[in-house]
């Protein structure tokens, strides 16, 4: 018998470690573009929020307290469109992947039941589906699993990782109305909303699976996913919400009660600085904005075609080859960045290259790139 209940697959980075290592040898050291792990200090005002409250001797309350909720359902107004969540509505996570790998057994799923999640997407949603017993499905368009009783949760992840694909308002709305024909959760992994760079996006906004658009002005059945790594350079915190369907998110707060999946007091205390402030997130973008420019056309230049990329931290491209091929390529010129193959079949052909390194290692990537004639 296995330590594991279920069979889980090999955890992919590892597969990357000879060509960390063939990248390594590069005289001026290696870029790594294959871990979206943001590099930038954390700002000064969330770190003065977890000074302020690291004197923290009690158990934090597994809801959160009352000050981080209301700094959650007041972010969703203020920079999603988002109106009529309540303060039962939201819940603080450990970071956004916890929620995605148990959100299945959460939600008491298991054999004979199915999870939906995106073609070309996050490992995890497959994994959290495979630690519960359910059958993980692949799938980008509703009509493929329309009508499927099996089918009890379905994942959208947009802004897309590993693609930057956008979905609109009409293409979330479908996913909804097909999961409440059959009774399924939505779960919507929304964390790298604030960082749009194309348009309509940049102008109108990444839609939230809760905007009153997409929800027809009810919750119910719906859960929105959010972290702040990304927009915070929050990573290190583990620092990320919940919000939605006040049923189910008091269904998931029991079962997380018991579990002991509480965030650590400070951290609350640190997210509350970080959802009232825009500034720093704004200062943030800018720094990925001045990354992408330089990057982006380097990448094309170096003949790469970039597909999606319409928001997030990565450039999702394809020199029309398997993808290990131009991770060795890229690994010669001491450039790291991740398999396509890692998030999906339909990813084979692709590798994404992240655009959370320092202005320096950016400028090196490059730099090194070769221009294709």
């Amino acid at each position: 018998m296995g330590l594991h209940p279920r069979a889980l697959p090999d955890f992919p980075w590892d597969s990357l470690t000879p060509f960390r290592e063939r990248a390594a040898q590069h005289p001026d050291g290696v870029v790594d573009l294959s871990v979206g792990t943001p590099v930038d200090p954390t700002p000064e005002l969330v770190r003065a929020a977890l000074r302020d409250a690291a004197d923290a001797p009690g158990y934090p309350t597994t809801m959160g307290t009352v000050a981080v909720r209301q700094a959650i359902v007041d972010w969703f107004a203020r920079t999603r469109g988002v109106a009529g969540l309540g303060l039962d509505g939201v819940i603080p996570t450990v970071g956004s992947k916890e929620m995605v790998a148990w959100l299945p057994a959460l939600l008491g799923l298991g054999e004979g039941d199915a999870v939906v999640f995106p073609t070309s997407a996050y490992p995890t949603y497959a994994v959290g589906a495979t630690l519960t017993g359910a059958t993980a499905v692949a799938a980008d368009d509703p009509a493929d699993w329309a009508g499927r009783k099996d089918v009890k949760l379905v994942w959208i992840n947009s802004p897309s990782n590993p693609t930057g694909e956008v979905l609109g308002v009409e293409r979330l709305r479908a996913v909804v109305d097909q999961a409440r024909a059959i009774g399924a959760v939505v779960a919507s992994d929304e964390c790298y909303a604030a960082l749009p760079w194309s348009e309509p996006w940049t102008t109108q906004g990444v839609p939230s699976v809760l905007d009153e658009r997409v929800s027809g002005g009810s919750h119910e059945s719906l859960l929105a996913l959010y972290s702040l790594s990304k927009q915070s350079n929050l990573a290190g915190y583990r620092a990320a919400f919940v919000a939605g369907d006040p049923v189910v998110i008091g269904a998931l707060l029991e079962t997380r009660k018991h579990a002991g999946m509480i965030v650590p007091a400070p951290v609350q205390a640190a997210m509350v600085a970080a959802l009232a402030d825009d500034e720093h997130v704004s200062s943030q973008r800018e720094l990925y904005r001045a990354r992408r420019d330089a990057l982006l056309p380097a990448v094309e230049r170096a003949g790469f075609t970039v597909t999606g990329s319409d928001a997030g931290l990565y450039l999702w491209a394809t020199r029309g080859e398997d993808c290990w091929d131009t991770i060795a390529f890229l690994a010669d010129l001491g450039i790291v960045a991740a398999p396509g193959a890692f998030y999906g079949d339909a990813g084979a052909q692709h590798v994404r290259i992240a655009l959370t390194a320092t202005d320096e290692r950016i400028a090196q990537a490059v730099k090194r790139l070769p221009i294709r004639g």
